[in-house]
């Protein structure tokens, strides 16, 4: 699809720009990119910084002193714990954390996670009967709970007091029968920064029972900072604020990680002696440690990351490893039979949000098919996987579209739904499919408009051939970390002239051009986009919009142009 290349701040004056990056010997481009970033000029240092000092006090949390007592309690009383997580990387590191926490205080401490297929997400009353048997007489939910109304006030009949610690948008009624509520994005909860994710509002509880314990709260940072960065990545939150310094100081941790299992999990991701960013994070841990919940069990997962064993750590990466493998071939059958149902559809190119229903689909992958789906035709799509009248769904959104409150809307077709403005899921009777997928359409014709429907590269600034420097690009890489938030930095470069053009990787799947720019040749890649290979020719003049990247080869850095689109002139 054609994109809008849109400015980010095009008002911006350059002298503002020009000043800053004087007063603080920085690029001219850089400063533009941290004045994008809604960085104030005073802030630029601790930016940079990635001070501690950004780090709020966790008791700022409404419920959080509550909460921290009771499991200080629990913990003298040596009354039986069970951290309650969720399947997802955000969930799986979450339970390792709170779990090894607790151990390590000498709780009587254990954890559990559903099985994504038979319990689905959140809180069950199977499973608060199982543990109620087991002698929990504390369960603490980590990045899940906040709309389990029910489930909480059995567990409370159960004997149980109940603290939720979650993240995800509350509905207007909340489970009141727990003994706290910690979320940040909780009515008039006030905490100065909301986006912190499931792993965050759960590291911030450990961190508060460490004060209550007069234990040394930046030794307790340090020890967790791997897992919660890990987690905070994988959950594509934003990675401002308090997020971007947990996963500074958690991606310098996993440089050289402690954890046997990261470790492990870094030979199996061909990760060894390679930086370790943002990026690799998101593309190379997080879904080997995903594909534990997804196709097997995510337990599983939390026993990697807990092992004090190298070679069960190296047997269980090796076993998550596989597990990933045979995720991407499930994704990659489900992404072609949705892409054949939407052949079949003669209304799909007038519906604004797709819903895609097939029996059977693998609960673990409809997620991330929904996602493809969605960046494909720049829609938000929802994936149903219905099985004896019963459908599970998982959707993905575009910035322009709240699913959450898309599903509000239309919450009458649903048995149960949660997420995000930008992910979801849903539970739905097999009869209402047809009913939801009018209803949620018709709301978004209501709220989106074409532009709305079109993909957008916000760009950074225009540069100079000379501004795209080995130099500069080491400079712009103390943005890190880079995600949601904290984009990473996109140029554009006008009248370009290509000189090579070669199509490269497997499939022929990628674009690498070696173009010209005031007597300035640079190298740049494409990553799928190696059919553009047919409509270019020597000394064509394009457009381009890219990223800077530092290319090491044989011990020598060069740099090259990340390309994310172009135009022909």
């Amino acid at each position: 699809m054609e994109k809008i290349w849109q400015y980010r701040n095009s008002s911006l004056p350059r002298k503002k720009a020009e000043r800053i990056a004087g007063r603080y010997s920085i690029p001219e481009i850089a400063a533009t990119i941290l004045l994008n970033r809604g960085v104030a000029e005073d802030e630029i240092p601790a930016f940079l910084k990635k001070s501690m000092r950004g780090i709020l006090n966790p008791m700022l949390l409404s419920d959080m002193e509550k909460a921290a007592k009771r499991v200080v309690a629990a913990i003298e009383n040596g009354e039986k714990i069970t951290v309650y997580g969720d399947y997802d990387v955000d969930g799986i590191t979450s339970t390792a954390m709170v779990y090894d926490f607790l151990i390590s205080h000498g709780a009587r401490a254990a954890y559990y996670i559903p099985d994504r297929r038979d319990e689905g997400y959140g809180i069950n009353i199977m499973a608060v009967n199982k543990l109620q048997k087991n002698g929990t007489k504390l369960l603490i939910t980590v990045d899940c709970g906040i709309t389990a109304i029910g489930e909480v006030e059995f567990a409370g009949l159960q004997g149980m007091d109940v603290i939720i610690t979650d993240h995800h948008t509350c509905k207007e009624k909340l489970p009141e029968a727990a003994v706290a509520i910690v979320n940040p994005k909780k009515p008039g909860c006030g905490y100065p920064f909301d986006a912190l994710a499931g792993v965050g509002v759960a590291f911030k509880l450990i961190l508060a029972v460490t004060m209550l314990l007069k234990q040394n709260t930046t030794e307790c940072f340090k020890r967790y900072a791997d897992l919660a960065a890990i987690g905070t990545i994988a959950d594509v939150v934003s990675l401002t604020g308090e997020n971007r310094i947990i996963a500074d100081k958690g991606l310098r941790a996993l440089q050289n990680p402690a954890r046997l299992g990261i470790a492990a999990l870094k030979e199996a991701a061909m990760l060894g002696g390679k930086p370790v960013t943002s990026a690799s994070v998101a593309f190379a841990i997080a879904p080997r440690l995903n594909a534990a919940g997804r196709l097997g069990t995510a337990s599983t997962a939390v026993e990697l990351l807990l092992t004090r064993d190298i070679n069960e750590a190296r047997k269980i990466a090796a076993q998550l490893d596989e597990e990933n493998r045979e995720r991407q071939a499930t994704e990659q059958d489900i992404y072609n039979e949705a892409l054949d149902i939407i052949a079949k559809d003669p209304g799909f190119s007038k519906k604004k949000v797709l819903v895609l229903a097939h029996e059977g689909w693998h609960h673990g992958v409809i997620g991330i098919v929904a996602s493809r789906i969605g960046d494909l035709f720049y829609k938000p799509c929802i994936l149903i996987s219905y099985s004896n009248g019963i459908g599970k769904g998982s959707g993905r959104s575009i910035p322009e579209f709240n699913l959450f409150n898309a599903l509000s809307a239309c919450e009458e077709f649903l048995t149960d739904f949660g997420g995000h403005a930008v992910a979801a899921g849903l539970n739905i009777n097999m009869s209402d499919i047809e009913s939801f997928d009018r209803a949620i359409n018709k709301y978004a014709d209501g709220v989106l408009t074409e532009r709305d429907m079109v993909p957008k590269l916000n760009i950074d600034c225009p540069v100079r051939a000379k501004d795209a420097s080995i130099q500069n690009a080491h400079i712009l890489a103390r943005l890190e970390p880079f995600g949601m938030g904290n984009e990473k930095p996109l140029f554009s470069m006008t009248n370009v002239i290509v000189r090579d053009a070669l199509a490269v990787g497997n499939d022929k799947r990628h674009l690498k051009l070696r173009i010209e720019k005031d007597g300035i040749s640079l190298a740049a890649i494409g990553f799928g986009m190696g059919h553009m290979i047919e409509t270019m020719s020597p000394n064509d003049r394009i457009d381009i919009a890219f990223g800077l990247d530092i290319n090491t080869y044989m011990g020598s850095e060069s740099v090259q142009l990340l390309l994310k689109d172009l135009k022909k002139k």
